[in-house]
């Protein structure tokens, strides 16, 4: 468990001035980018091209900053912000617009990541095929079996993924990570294959996390459009009447300042949303705010009909 106070400790944040639509468009990069570089990945069958080159948004994002909805971490007690993407319009809510473009670890969100490119480069033939956790005792003890991604995603098995990765393997790793733009590209070196989203040098910031989920919910990244499709399927958590809501929980308790995940979209007819949420947790009693504030947000935001708070 990872406690104590965090807030004193944090590096300085960034300077103040810059617009919430501003910080939208520049992380909004990852539509928008140069074609990519370095080590090309291999890529199969159908996809659709770069990550930076599927959808050439142009010009600036249009944002809406709402400072009242940040009442919803200081009631709780937690330091927080929140991102809201729409993909069709285009535009975008923040609070906390500063805390929204720092990078910290992704944590267990990057499984969304992870899943994508191990279906894409077949180091693991489906959802389905049975994953080796490796023995040995586990924090979760339910994390002590085997599991096939189908399980392992909403479980957040943290050893079957560390298996899948190094599977992966380092350089096609961090060749897919470079090619989705993702956060600062940085998984390390081949010692690191297993924990660089856990531990670093992998970081991402809460509005880099709603670019890279609108490729993957709009089905716009440069993989075959059956692997998007089954992540889909085994990222999605709730059906609220004719909502579907996709969502994927982290939690960097091994690094200091502690990050809180609940990242994913929603998707009510053609409208789709993406969202990432992100506090800092001080105690494991504050992991349960994570999926509670986001679903509040979501409702408050009119994203999700009401009886989808928690």
């Amino acid at each position: 468990m990872v406690t104590g106070d965090r807030r004193g400790r944090r590096s300085a944040a960034p300077g103040r001035g810059t617009a919430a639509w501003a910080l939208v468009a520049a992380v909004l990069a990852v539509l928008v980018g140069a074609a990519c570089t370095g080590t090309a990945p291999e890529v199969v069958g159908n996809v659709r091209g770069d990550a930076r080159l599927v959808d050439r948004v142009g010009g600036d994002v249009p944002s809406e900053e709402r400072e009242d909805l940040e009442a919803v971490f200081e009631e709780a007690g937690v330091e927080g912000t929140f991102v809201l993407f729409d993909t069709g319009g285009r535009t975008a809510t923040v609070v906390a617009p500063e805390e929204a473009r720092r990078r910290t670890v992704p944590a267990s969100t990057f499984k969304l990541v992870n899943s994508v490119i191990a279906l894409q480069t077949g180091a693991v033939a489906d959802v389905d095929e049975v994953v080796p956790h490796r023995g040995g005792p586990q924090p979760v003890p339910g994390w002590e079996r085997d599991m096939s991604m189908r399980e392992a995603l909403p479980a957040s098995n943290v050893p079957v993924y560390q298996e899948i990765a190094r599977r992966v393997g380092h350089d096609r790793m961090a060749a897919w990570v470079d090619r989705f733009d993702y956060g600062n590209r940085a998984i390390g070196g081949e010692e690191r294959v297993d924990r660089f989203w856990l531990e670093g040098p992998l970081e991402v910031s809460p509005m880099e996390q709603t670019a890279f989920l609108a490729s993957l919910a709009r089905a716009e990244l440069p993989v075959e459009d059956r692997h998007l499709r089954a992540v889909r399927e085994i990222a999605r958590v709730d059906r609220i009447g004719d909502h579907a809501l996709f969502a994927k929980t982290g939690w960097g308790g091994t690094v200091d300042p502690s990050p809180g995940w609940w990242v994913g979209w929603v998707e009510h007819g053609e409208d789709v949303h993406t969202f990432a949420l992100r506090v800092y947790i001080e105690d494991e009693s504050q992991l349960e705010l994570r999926e509670r504030l986001g679903r509040e947000l979501l409702v408050e935001l009119g994203v999700l009909p009401p009886e989808a708070a928690r």
